[in-house]
This record gives structure tokens, sequence and C-alpha cells, in this order.
């Protein structure tokens, strides 16, 4: 029985669009089917703010892994690409975070899904209503626009296109 897995794909090194094409074609290749796909949206750093804005993505994929394998492929795929971690909200390469595992909770020392801060970040819901405007958070009980409407992060996230 296949599984469902939204993904939040960011960088801000290097050609960064670039960086989300290379990561979703490694996630097609090892996770599975790329179902949907967001647009692509700029948004300043989150965090640590003095770096270059990001470019973030959302993925939906289809997969027949277990989560806690879709996280050490995730892991797998920023090392391959170059990302190093050593301070947290630091400038990356890559960053793949999983969002949501079909509407599963999940706590292990880890992995939290759902990610646990992803209703106070504009630049992961803004791509996440895109594609998923009616998917209910298993937590919080309300819908990926709902989350977006109520949440109090005030960062632009700024659709951009891609040739």
């Amino acid at each position: 029985m296949p599984s469902f897995v939204y993904i939040l794909l960011g960088s801000n090194q290097g050609n960064a669009i670039e960086n989300l094409k290379t990561a979703a074609l490694k996630l097609e290749e090892k996770l599975g089917m790329v179902v949907h796909s967001s647009s692509f949206y700029q948004t300043a750093a989150w965090g640590n703010t003095e770096q270059a804005p990001f470019i973030n993505q959302v993925l939906l994929v289809q997969t027949k892994l277990p989560a806690e394998t879709c996280l050490q492929i995730n892991l797998e795929i920023e090392t391959e690409m170059g990302r190093t971690r050593l301070q947290k909200w630091e400038p990356r390469i890559i960053d793949i975070d999983i969002l949501y595992y079909n509407n599963e909770v999940i706590q292990l020392p880890q992995l939290t899904v759902p990610h646990p801060h992803m209703a106070e970040r504009r630049f992961t819901l803004v791509p996440l209503a895109e594609i998923a405007p009616n998917f209910i958070h298993p937590v919080l009980g309300m819908n990926s626009k709902e989350l977006l409407k109520n949440c109090a992060d005030t960062l632009e996230v700024e659709k951009i296109s891609v040739n």
C-alpha cells in the first residue's frame, strides 16, 4: 500500500532553484514518484536573518517506504548534495524536511511528524496550501488554508517564475 509524504525543500546557496530541482530528481529516484510539486517561492531567511533569501518548494511524493527510511534518504541526499550541519538556521545548499507522512502522527527521537514548526512558518504553508489546500493537519485539526490564515509569521513569501 503506497504512502504519501509531503516534503519541504529549501536552499539559499549556489543556484537555489537548480538545487531544488536536483533534490526532487534524487527524491524521485530513491523515495518514490513525485505526484505533485508547488511553485517556487522566495522568502527572507527565518531564524538567522543575516543570510541570503531562501527558495522553497513543497513536493508530494508517493512512496512504499516507512517514514524513518524516508528521513534517512532525505539526510543522505542532503549530504550527497554537499550540506554540512554546523549550526541551527545556517545557510544551506539544500534542506529536505518531512511535513506530513500520510495523516500519521509520529513521535520518535529523530523524527516528529507532522513537522513541529510548520504552522509557524509562511514559507512552508504558502507552497503547501498551493498543492494541498484542504489537507487536514492531524494534530491541529485545520487544513493548509486555515493554518496559513492563522499563521502569525509576517515574512513575505513571493512566488517566482522559472523557465
